[in-house]
């Protein structure tokens, strides 16, 4: 039975499209010259993905300035102090805060859908940002005349429409980033604001037919930027049994980096429902050395111990580079652990293929 095998989105990207988003907002180039470097960097993207193997592709998020941030183009009624998010080794991210409503997205995913299929006739998966994520960008002080509670529900529509329109524009899968999973535990541990977070990305997801939901994913992990984690001491355990909880078909989780990937396998196994696919993550995306695809297939042939092959499919920890700053990891390293991945993953089907025929 073949494992099906997909990458999480971010690509690192080019030395020439950084430098060209530098120039343009220093003022020193075009908006037209940096499109140019924007088509560019998709174009290779993709032809590179290709040439892996991977048999569903995606624009790398070359376009995007971070995974969580992208809607946020063009809307000025923002402050930039919002939340603050620390990480590991020491560094933070902050997610600006909305000053007045009504709240709306500057651009829709589905934007970068079309854009990809210029280049490929192959299967196309995007990446979009979860409500739950998004809603930390209302303030802890209530906004004068735009109460939180109307502002969910502008959430949720544009939400909704987010991933309508990926569809629309021809995406075979989108996926639901979902990192502030495991970090909404370390912040309330009676994880309250994990429920709180799951109720409202149902609410976008009950908009959406149980065959759309089939093609719909979360993603989840600890966070990965500039090789550090905001929340890897979050056991999965605490998650998991919550997680499932989401209507989606597809779970897209964090694993070859876990310190101890079998005891999260069997929290997997006691909470796995009908109906949902588990893409297991085989490659360290904070790792520089780039795994053998034997590696990968072991990694694989133990998950499929407590995972129903049917059920089963592979992935990366987490996207590459998912802020634009964020350099720590070479173009090429990512481009050589996805072809690992999907030789390990290939490795493992025929493995797997003996072990049912003896």
């Amino acid at each position: 039975m073949p494992i099906p095998t997909e990458l999480i989105g971010s690509i690192p990207r080019p030395n020439y499209l950084l430098e060209a988003a530098q120039n343009f907002r220093a003022g020193k180039t075009t908006q037209e010259k940096l499109d140019e470097s924007y088509n560019q960097a998709v174009r290779e993207t993709i032809e590179q993905l290709e040439a892996t193997g991977s048999p569903v592709l995606s624009d790398g998020e070359q376009t995007k300035s971070s995974f969580a941030t992208y809607p946020l183009l063009g809307i000025e009624n923002l402050d930039p102090k919002g939340v603050v998010i620390p990480f590991a080794d020491g560094h933070t991210r902050q997610l600006p805060k909305l000053t007045s409503g009504p709240f709306h997205f500057g651009i829709h995913a589905g934007a970068y859908v079309k854009a990809a299929k210029r280049y490929t006739n192959k299967p196309l998966k995007q990446a979009v940002i979860t409500a739950s994520a998004l809603s930390l960008l209302y303030p802890s002080e209530e906004i004068q005349g735009y109460d939180r509670k109307s502002f969910l529900k502008d959430l949720v529509a544009e939400a909704v429409a987010d991933i309508r329109d990926c569809f629309d524009r021809g995406a075979y899968k989108v996926q639901l980033d979902f990192t502030e999973a495991r970090l909404s535990i370390k912040l309330d541990p009676s994880k309250q604001l994990l429920q709180q977070f799951i109720h409202l990305n149902n609410q976008v997801l009950e908009h959406f037919s149980s065959e759309e939901r089939q093609r719909i994913g979360v993603h989840t992990c600890p966070g990965g930027d500039c090789d550090s984690t905001h929340s890897a001491d979050v056991h999965y355990e605490e998650l998991v049994p919550h997680l499932f909880q989401l209507n989606v078909g597809n779970f897209y989780m964090q694993l070859a980096s876990e310190k101890n990937p079998e005891k999260t396998l069997k929290v997997i196994k006691e909470n796995l429902k009908a109906g949902q696919r588990i893409f297991v993550g085989v490659i360290d995306v904070l790792n520089p050395e780039v795994e053998d695809p034997e590696t990968v297939k072991e990694r694989i042939l133990c998950a499929a111990d407590y995972i129903p092959l049917s059920q089963l499919g592979t992935t990366d920890d987490c996207g590459f580079s998912p802020f634009e700053d964020d350099t720590s990891t070479g173009r090429e390293t990512a481009f050589s652990k996805i072809r690992s991945r999907v030789l390990g993953t290939q490795l493992a089907e025929r493995a797997l293929g003996s072990r049912k025929g003896m």
